[in-house]
């Protein structure tokens, strides 16, 4: 997801990103009830590329589910609601406890310190 430029008022932050006519892979699913094999295949290669590229960059997303992966008119898919995602900084790991429970990795219910492969889980619920 891109950031096509932001501003702010005295009370609000505003950020505004391009239109992404698809709608949320949610709303999709509720419609459907499951995706055939091949479009889950395409829809997971490319959340796999965007959860890697956020890895490769030392940023652990935290939030993957349907209701923040976004679809353009060609059906690509794109990422969006970074509000929960952290840069992990030196020590590679975190404590917080954030997500939504049923993508959440067994680390953070047991409240250990985790990193990127709680995003691989995550990753693994959704498809």
């Amino acid at each position: 997801m891109a950031l096509e430029f932001a501003f702010q008022d005295p009370y609000k932050l505003y950020f505004v990103m391009p239109f992404y006519r698809g709608g949320e892979l949610f709303q999709h699913l509720k419609i459907k009830g499951r995706l055939s094999e091949s479009l889950t295949r395409l829809y997971g290669c490319q959340i796999l590329l965007g959860l890697g590229h956020l890895h490769s960059l030392n940023i652990i997303y935290r939030d993957l589910k349907p209701e923040n992966i976004i679809l353009d008119d060609a059906g690509n898919v794109a990422l969006t609601d970074f509000g929960m995602a952290k840069e992990l900084g030196d020590k590679n790991f975190t404590k917080s406890i954030v997500g939504t429970p049923e993508y959440i990795a067994p680390e953070l219910l047991k409240r250990e310190p985790y990193g990127k492969p709680a995003d691989w889980w995550s990753f693994g619920t959704l498809m």
